[in-house]
């Protein structure tokens, strides 16, 4: 035998790696990193939403009158009865010296707004242009939305894709349980429209006899306490700050009684319309409203800056997990609804990995005999890269705890064959040098060498696509990429280096007189 060279070392290495950090995916063992199946394997849930976009144009709006408000007050410009009437946004100016300069700052900083002006009254509403943007960003911040929040959960690579004009397909892999199921869908559709909203201290010992339509013509809305649905606020409707404006939320615990709450802080024009706003509003109430319930209507007893604010409320600690988290992740521009629930049994699923299975020990065993069979030793060398290259996928895809699909299962599948193919070229190579009179030593070197464009530019090739795939595609796709993907460059290393390696660790033991043995040549030629 002839001494270790560093091909032989790297590949021994990596086929180490590659058993060790395999065997808790091979024995799905408690401990260690392994990879996880995906809906179609294990099961789990499936559901098809819609978007109510017609919500996200209200939200809109309101936005547009916290912004007015904002910019009006932060100019010391005096203005009255601003309210939002169905899809406008109204106002009146007090000083008619303000007029030149409310029109320059609407014009400025309200585009695609429309605004129409008499005398002193201003009314502005959502153009046709802007009004389609807005539809079609709730439904595109939805998706990331709810991918960020289920990724934020702790699951592993659920599916969340955008389906036809106003849909979205969600799959969770791994929901076995009915409780689990519907904190899932609680979370999934939960809006968490986070509000500031001062209360109207002028009518608010009336809200328990005013009605909704009468609130609302004094620029009011009335909303109910989130424990106690018989307690009611009278509030303005332009809110003094939204959810936009939050950076961050995490739950803590009071002091005294261990209760949890929820900590969320602004961004710099939060805290400043924040500090402002309490600043100019001490001995006056104050509610934090999410999804249009009261959660705190606290009294302001002094100027608060630095963007913190507390939500309090008698959560349990999985309810404050779960509301943080929806705050992190944004909230939704317009609320969702389930079009289509199904739960995918795991019985479908153990069908599947047997039929897999199945199919990649035909395949794999086809391919080693084959191997074997045509190019004697070299084949059972190929054959060696080959385990160590599944072995080297497996470990992979386990360090990284992905998600293996069907059709990433079927990308394994195709990966033996495309992994073999590497040294298919390579013997023929060195079987034509052989044929050709050439030395066994020369016949090995100049067969990588000539074997190797050919091989890159494969490879290369496929992997771009692949990547494409993995790019675009959605979570089938992404499966099938990601396992091509790695098998390809596991190939590389396993199957040029590898291989390379062993045929020159054994070239000293490698017999010219049998050649029939060693490379599958049946008639042998004179080599030097």
């Amino acid at each position: 035998m002839g001494t270790l060279n560093y091909r032989v070392v790297i590949f021994l290495f990596a086929f180490i790696f590659g058993v060790v950090f395999s065997i808790p995916t091979l024995i799905q063992s408690e401990e260690g990193k392994k990879i996880t199946l995906g809906l179609d394997l294990q099961g789990g849930l499936h559901m098809l939403l819609s978007v109510k976009t017609e919500v996200a144009l209200e939200s809109k709006l309101k936005s547009t009158a916290t912004s007015i408000k904002y910019v009006l007050e932060d100019e010391d410009i005096v203005f009255d009865d601003l309210k939002i009437d169905s899809d406008r946004v109204s106002f009146e100016l007090l000083d008619e010296d303000d007029v030149t300069k409310v029109d320059k700052l609407l014009k400025d900083d309200f585009k695609g707004i429309v605004i129409n002006k008499s005398g002193m009254s201003y009314t502005m509403t959502l153009s046709s242009k802007l009004a389609e943007e807005t539809k079609k960003n709730a439904i595109d911040q939805a998706v990331d939305t709810i991918r960020n929040r289920l990724n934020m959960f702790g699951l592993a690579e659920p599916t969340v894709a955008k389906q036809g004009a106003d849909k979205i397909l969600v799959e969770v892999p791994g929901v076995k349980t009915a409780e689990e199921e519907q904190r899932i869908r609680a979370l999934i559709a939960k809006a968490a429209h986070l509000q500031m909203m001062a209360v109207d201290e002028e009518r608010a010992n009336r809200v328990y006899s005013m009605s909704g339509e009468e609130a609302k013509q004094y620029g009011d809305i009335i909303l109910n306490d989130v424990t106690n649905k018989d307690k009611r606020y009278l509030l303005y409707s332009v809110p003094i700050l939204d959810g936009s404006m939050l950076t961050d939320a995490k739950v803590g615990y009071e002091r005294k009684t261990n209760r949890p709450l929820i900590n969320f802080s602004l961004d710099g024009q939060g805290s400043k319309i924040f500090a402002d706003f309490t600043d100019k509003s001490v001995g006056k109430r104050m509610a934090v409203v999410l999804d249009n319930e009261v959660y705190t209507a606290p009294n302001i007893v002094q100027r608060i800056g630095g963007g913190h604010v507390q939500i309090t409320g008698n959560f349990t600690p999985q309810e404050a997990n779960d509301i943080a988290i929806a705050l992190r992740s944004g909230s939704l521009l317009a609320p969702v609804q389930v079009e289509e629930k199904r739960s995918v049994g795991p019985s479908l699923g153990k069908d599947n990995i047997v039929a897999s299975s199945i199919a990649l020990a035909v395949g794999f065993i086809l391919v080693v005999l084959f191997m074997v069979l045509y190019y004697g030793v070299a084949g059972v060398i190929a054959n060696t890269a080959l385990i160590a290259n599944l072995f080297l996928i497996l470990a992979i895809m386990s360090m990284f705890e992905a998600t293996l699909t069907l059709p990433g299962m079927a990308g394994i599948v195709l990966t033996v064959g495309m992994a073999v193919d590497a040294n298919v070229i390579i013997n023929e190579r060195i079987r034509e040098l052989l044929h050709s009179g050439s030395s066994i030593t020369k016949a090995i070197e100049q067969g990588y060498n000539n074997a190797f464009t050919a091989i890159w530019d494969a490879n290369v090739t496929t992997l771009i696509a692949a990547v494409v795939l993995f790019a675009y595609g959605t979570g089938p796709i992404k499966g099938f990429s990601l396992t091509i993907s790695i098998g390809i460059l596991a190939s590389m290393l396993t199957a040029i280096l590898g291989t390379h390696g062993i045929y020159q660790y054994l070239l000293p033991k490698i017999d010219k007189n049998r050649l029939g043995f060693w490379f599958g040549i049946k008639k042998e030629k004179g080599a030097k």
